[in-house]
């Protein structure tokens, strides 16, 4: 009989804590569920994978505003330069998946997987994409001096002479480099890499004729066309640049499959609630469609990205695989 009781007892408090437990994880959830209907409630940091002046930061500050008055709240740009962007990914991965800490990062993004074994963060398990904000389309040019005026005369040319065409980057593993490594293996020529400590240093030296190839981007470029200082061949991208009307794409030069671009997007910790997530995501989607924003774009040489969330996903891990097989491919290592 005493055993019997005990057992009733014991059945009793475990069906107690159960119910307790219960209403703990539903009280929990409630008041989880309320502070996402209610966000935001505080500033939004935004961080920046890159020092400020450049087109990430400039494409931060141009959101910024406009997502601001969107969303009901400030959006405070915060640089975290250094190390290819991992600097700036590995902090907003391990920060409060609150909705409170995002991060704006550039191409690199999908390179840095397949340069770096190690990285502090893994893309797909530790991000959601929020949205591509613009593509930036790079330009090949030589020095006007240099023999070939086409795409077609610097392969013949290359063919001719192997390894004696020379292309400068801002140092190993960068933007630069790659669409350099892609354009020699599509054109199936030879040519010689040499690096720089630097995007600035590097164009100079092509500025100057000690390096006759360099793959730029159109906005940081544009002027030492126009003032036929450089030489352009052809654009990277699918369709040809507003600001470049008579420059071709590599297609039409004589390059098919190659189209390249560097873009800046924006990202969430992946534990993000689902519906800040979709809040932030609606509010970029408007954003980038505002008059003023294109315009910005269109001044920094870039095109607005056609597209969704999800296709914005997609495109970045589009991304991703292509600079892993090149990366493999040709063996990249970097500094």
């Amino acid at each position: 009989m005493i055993m019997s009781t005990t057992a009733h007892g014991r059945t009793w408090r475990s069906s107690y804590l159960w119910v307790l437990c219960f209403l703990n994880v539903l009280s929990l959830a409630q008041s989880t569920q309320a502070q996402t209907d209610a966000w935001p409630q505080k500033p939004i940091t935004l961080v920046v994978t890159y020092p400020p002046g450049g087109t990430a930061d400039i494409m931060a500050r141009s959101v910024s505003t406009p997502l601001s008055k969107w969303l009901g709240t400030n959006v405070v740009v915060e640089n975290k330069p250094g190390a290819s962007g991992q600097i700036a990914a590995s902090f907003v991965a391990k920060s409060n998946p609150d909705g409170y800490t995002l991060m704006l990062d550039a191409s690199s993004y999908s390179v840095n997987p397949s340069l770096y074994p190690s990285l502090p963060y893994k893309p797909e398990r530790d991000f959601k994409t929020l949205g591509v904000l613009a593509l930036y389309p790079n330009v090949l040019l030589t020095h006007p001096e240099f023999a070939a005026k086409t795409v077609s005369q610097l392969v013949s040319y290359a063919k001719a002479h192997p390894n004696a065409i020379s292309f400068a980057s801002s140092g190993n593993g960068s933007a630069q480099h790659l669409a350099g490594v892609l354009f020699a293996m599509k054109a199936n020529i030879e040519m010689v890499h040499v690096p720089y400590k630097g995007a600035g240093i590097a164009l100079n030296d092509v500025l100057g004729g000690q390096i006759p190839v360099f793959f730029g981007s159109v906005g940081s470029t544009i002027q030492y066309i126009e003032a036929k200082k450089l030489s352009a061949l052809a654009v990277t991208s699918a369709k040809r640049v507003a600001s470049l009307p008579d420059v071709p794409t590599m297609a039409e030069a004589g390059i098919p499959g190659y189209e390249i671009y560097e873009w800046n997007a924006l990202f969430a910790p992946s534990q993000t609630p689902p519906l800040i997530l979709l809040k932030l995501q609606d509010a970029i989607e408007h954003v980038v469609q505002t008059t003023d924003f294109k315009q910005r774009v269109a001044k920094l040489g870039g095109e607005m990205f056609q597209g969704n969330a999800s296709t914005a996903d997609q495109f970045i891990k589009a991304q991703m695989n292509q600079w892993a097989n090149l990366v493999k491919e040709k063996i990249i290592k970097v500094d």
